[in-house]
């Protein structure tokens, strides 16, 4: 399933033509001096846009003060971004039945479910979430960035490792297994989605909350 990631004409670059991600437009725009691109959200306007040539306004040349944002930013004084994924995880007792899963910010329609597996906790369920997101962001070469409102979870991410106290037994095996192939994927792989820490104070409860509070 896509989830809305732009398209990226480029007229003057390294190589020109139409882009389904950032980061290759990026690496055609970076270094080549007054390099003319610009965003579309579907790829037909973006064909189309190609072949009529670059537009009359004049549009700044790429400088790395634009480069995708650094993860794990928090943004500050705006409202969330609706086209996000939000993600979230729930947890009958620590440790207890725990399950997650992501959603789009604007509509919460559910993109991924995972559980309930017994014992396990929020937190992680919280870090598992975030991956998963991850991983299926960069699948689609999706521009999403993701919410989550758990600042451990995300510091986890941040040092590619769950730091759980959980002490791993036969009944929590599956759950110890995901968290393995999750720190796996985050030491093998590199990304540009950012992840941005949820503001429940201002905005209410994140959208993926599976409402047990």
């Amino acid at each position: 399933m896509a989830f809305g990631g732009k398209y990226y004409v480029v007229w003057r670059g390294h190589k020109p033509g139409v882009y389904d991600n950032w980061n290759d437009c990026r690496l055609q725009v970076e270094g080549f001096e007054k390099a003319r691109y610009k965003s579309f959200p579907t790829e037909e306007e973006a064909q189309a846009a190609f072949k009529a040539g670059p537009p009359k306004q004049q549009y700044p040349p790429y400088t790395k003060k634009m480069k995708v944002a650094q993860p794990w930013e928090q943004l500050a004084g705006t409202g969330p971004i609706p086209s996000s994924l939000s993600v979230d995880a729930a947890c009958s007792g620590n440790p207890g039945d725990m399950e997650y899963r992501g959603v789009v910010t604007g509509t919460k329609q559910e993109i991924f479910r995972v559980g309930p597996m017994p014992q396990g906790t929020n937190n992680i369920g919280e870090f598992l979430a975030i991956v998963q997101g991850l991983a299926l962001l960069k699948q689609q070469h999706s521009a999403y960035p993701i919410y989550s409102d758990s600042l451990i979870a995300i510091k986890w991410v941040r040092s590619k490792k769950s730091k759980t106290g959980l002490t791993r037994t036969a009944e929590n095996e599956k759950i110890f297994d995901l968290i393995e192939r999750a720190e796996r994927w985050l030491q093998n792989n590199s990304y540009t989605t950012r992840i941005l820490k949820w503001n429940t104070n201002d905005w209410g409860e994140i959208p993926a909350d599976f409402g047990r509070k």
